[in-house]
């Protein structure tokens, strides 16, 4: 195994892993804002009113997403490092 085969695997796996949390992060990104703009138009200052919707949108989208984290972090398993390990 040479350096080059160890950086790209890391290199992907570092894609996949931003491929893994971008549905996650970009929910919560718009559901902040989208809170934040609700909170400055209203004048309503609740901290829970920050947390829970970001918290449950998060929820939502991780347990629709959940196939596609699996079905990604297997196949980069079993394509990439499985046989980076066993010498294939």
């Amino acid at each position: 195994m040479t350096e080059s085969e160890i950086y790209d695997a890391l290199r992907q796996g570092l894609w996949i892993a931003v491929l893994i949390s971008a549905p996650l992060l970009t929910v919560a990104l718009v559901a902040g804002v989208s809170v934040g703009l609700f909170q400055a138009l209203t004048s309503i200052q609740e901290m829970t009113l920050t947390f829970v919707p970001k918290v449950g949108a998060m929820m939502i989208v991780f347990w629709v997403s959940m196939s596609f984290m699996t079905s990604t972090l297997v196949s980069f398993f079993q394509d990439r490092l499985i046989p980076l390990i066993a010498g294939g």
